[in-house]
């Protein structure tokens, strides 16, 4: 019998990406995650996620081109966003803002497939576009608009910190995004292919996966991860702190997954980056509690860091605000999001699961005057 929370449920067939989980090993569309971070650019693997197969020079070119064009944003979206900085939180700004971009984009209500593919171009393009704007303007900084000359990483660091990256800091972005853009069928995922199963439109879809992100459970814990090397800030502290969460029952966010028996092959990247990132801020401190802090989860419980862990402390030493650490992480999914939305769309069904019912049967009815 399947497990709690569908476990073991194969809930869709997909082209898109591939788990090896006693093995760790992560495949997009049959490229093994190492070779894709190593080689690849978040352009090219948006291209991959969505046409299936690696781009030639030209496809290349033109995914970048696209992308660069598609950063603006129209002139509602634009009139929303103080609103957005002014009374919400990063993950709710998101959610509602990409709910708002449905009423003006250009392709309107039209569901075919070359409107979708270019819906979900302007959604790759513009995530990074609010997340950016909405921290200046909460900050009372000046706008940055995108610069369509950058690359996706260097744009979105562009406009977050108001200055071009160094192209060392650029390139590891755009790693972390290519690491964070498809997962197969992890929650938020599922959320969306849900949405699309029902024929709603792709901005309702991706509105769903955005709201799924946001629980703490699936989003938010390299959030939680940095605030904890926060609150410890001393290296000599780590081990008795870790081990006093553990006497108190509490969970180390960061460590152990649904799907990996071993380590989680995203984090085997993310931990070098760590490093490479505070070797070149010069600030290593982070990297070093992250390392003494997995030394003891080990010893201690067993587990492995998964993507979440050590991507805290590489987002930390690009100067990203803890806060929008989750925003960022969607901003690399929504080219896995749209991909899944456009591959359920193709071959449609809609998913709709059956229950396993526990409650009391063969009641009846009692008139509420003799109700105790």
């Amino acid at each position: 019998m399947p497990g709690r929370g569908l476990e073991d449920v194969v809930a869709a067939q997909t082209a898109i990406s591939d788990i090896d989980g006693r093995l760790g090993r992560l495949f997009y569309v049959g490229y093994d995650i190492h070779e894709l971070a190593e080689n690849s650019t978040f352009e090219e693997t948006v291209w991959l996620l969505h046409h299936l197969k690696l781009p030639t020079q030209d496809e290349l070119d033109q995914i970048a081109d696209q992308l660069g064009v598609e950063r603006d944003l129209d002139d509602f979206v634009l009139r929303l966003m103080p609103t957005m900085a002014e009374q919400t939180s990063p993950m709710s700004m998101l959610r509602t803002t990409v709910s708002a971009m449905s009423a003006h984009d250009p392709d309107g209500w039209d569901q075919s497939p070359d409107a979708n593919y270019r819906k979900a171009m302007r959604l790759v393009a513009r995530f990074p576009t609010v997340i950016a704007m909405y921290d200046r303007i909460r900050k009372n900084l000046d706008v940055i608009k995108p610069n369509p000359k950058l690359s996706h990483a260097g744009n979105l660091l562009y406009m977050l910190l108001g200055h071009e990256p160094e192209e060392e800091m650029a390139r590891v972005l755009d790693i972390c995004l290519i690491l964070h853009a498809d997962h197969t069928m992890n929650a938020s995922t599922f959320a969306a292919r849900v949405a699309a199963s029902t024929l709603s439109d792709i901005h309702s879809a991706i509105t769903a996966a955005i709201a799924t992100l946001k629980g703490p459970l699936h989003g938010g814990a390299n959030e939680a991860v940095m605030n904890m090397l926060l609150k410890i800030d001393d290296p000599g502290k780590v081990e008795a702190h870790v081990k006093k969460l553990f006497a108190e029952k509490k969970k180390i966010m960061g460590f152990g997954h649904r799907v990996y028996k071993t380590e989680d092959p995203r984090a085997t990247v993310l931990r070098k980056l760590a490093k490479q990132v505070g070797e070149h801020v010069g600030e290593t401190k982070w990297y070093e509690m992250s390392l003494t802090v997995e030394e003891v989860v080990k010893a201690e419980k067993g587990l492995y860091p998964n993507v979440d862990f050590f991507a805290a402390s590489v987002y930390y030493g690009l100067g990203i605000p803890v806060d929008l650490f989750t925003p960022i992480f969607a901003a690399s999914r929504v080219s896995g999001w749209t991909a899944h939305v456009r591959e359920q769309y193709d071959d449609n069904r809609l998913i709709r699961p059956e229950s396993d019912y526990i409650g009391p049967r063969n009641q009846h009815y009692i008139s509420i005057d003799q109700r105790g």
